[in-house]
């Protein structure tokens, strides 16, 4: 009924190594055990003594192989305190007190971070134990960040200033290997002109001739007469702009549905922080409403908040100002 194996180096109790029906009483205490044994060949054991063994995470389903244990002598054991020590802490909690000395023989000696700390005070969230729990979740975040910066890029139209920056290094790449001889990007207008097809009439009819006839006569740079043919038109719009002086934005609800005004607007503002310069001259000709800006025109918005942009009158008495201080922006 009772039998005492305490000090003799035993490692292991084999399942079938015998059968002790009667045996109610079991002290395997100072051994070299690595788990609980099971209660297989002991049907009615009811005292199980293993403290001061080397259990690191005693097996959890030790209460439901021994429904018959009333007391389990496990403490003074260097616990390894992880995910596979939970479910024996649980099992403690549902087995009714059944742990002798709980809970102050019941101490974590692994890993170093927690030694000291009692098994009652220790806990891991199920997500730090589950694996599958943890990559689901894993990739739901993933999922769901991703998924916002797609939002962010598109709402912010990320993409489309990433092809243009792309553009803008490729013709700086190539203007860097120009042949000798070559004449880069000297400057050779007083202004380059950015505005809507929709508008051309009021550029070519108004603009340009006011601003190139008389003296001091305006030298300006337009892209249907000054664009190189056989260059993109991301490389003669960046050119254009770096050859010239000023660049005038011809601004109006055709300018902002335009998207080749946009990329001229993206340069040129480029140029200006890059070269801390004053090169850009807005003119209001027609009033644009907030609501039809669209959101990448972030810079367009910032531009008109900050800087003083000249309004087209319709007065015809009030035009000789406005191309007089149209005039004066330009003057080199």
């Amino acid at each position: 009924r009772k039998l005492s194996l305490r000090n003799n180096q035993i490692s292991n109790v084999p399942k079938g190594v015998s059968e002790l029906k009667s045996l109610e009483e079991l002290n395997l205490a100072s051994n070299r055990l690595a788990d609980l044994p099971g209660c297989s060949g002991f049907t009615s054991l009811q005292f199980l003594n293993v403290e001061m063994n080397s259990i690191l995470t005693p097996s959890a389903d030790f209460f439901q192989s021994c429904p018959r244990v009333r007391e389990l002598q496990a403490g003074h054991n260097p616990f390894k305190c992880s995910c596979e020590l939970q479910d024996f802490i649980r099992g403690e909690r549902r087995s009714g007190g059944r742990l002798f000395g709980w809970p102050a023989a019941y101490v974590c000696e692994y890993p170093e971070g927690l030694r000291g700390t009692e098994l009652k005070d220790f806990h891991l969230s199920q997500l730090a134990c589950n694996m599958t729990l943890l990559l689901v979740t894993a990739l739901l975040l993933t999922l769901v960040l991703v998924a916002a910066v797609a939002f962010l890029c598109i709402c912010l139209d990320v993409p489309w200033y990433v092809r243009m920056t792309w553009q803008w290094t490729q013709t700086k790449r190539r203007a860097w290997h120009n042949p000798p001889g070559d004449e880069g990007t000297v400057l050779q207008f007083h202004a380059f002109i950015s505005y809507s097809e929709r508008d051309s009439s009021w550029v070519k009819n108004e603009l340009i001739p006011n601003l190139e006839k008389g003296e001091g006569c305006v030298q300006l740079c337009q892209h249907e007469r000054n664009f190189i043919p056989g260059k993109s038109i991301v490389e003669n719009i960046i050119n254009c702009i770096e050859k010239s002086y000023k660049s005038i934005f011809v601004l109006s609800p055709n300018f902002v549905q335009s998207e080749w005004c946009h990329y001229e607007l993206y340069f040129a503002h480029h140029k200006l922080f890059s070269e801390n310069s004053n090169s850009l001259i807005l003119i209001l000709l027609e009033p644009i409403p907030p609501y039809i800006i669209p959101a990448r025109y972030h810079k367009l918005k910032a531009l008109m908040a900050k800087r003083t942009y000249l309004e087209w009158p319709k007065e015809r008495s009030k035009r000789a100002l406005f191309w007089a201080n149209l005039r004066a922006a330009i003057s080199i």
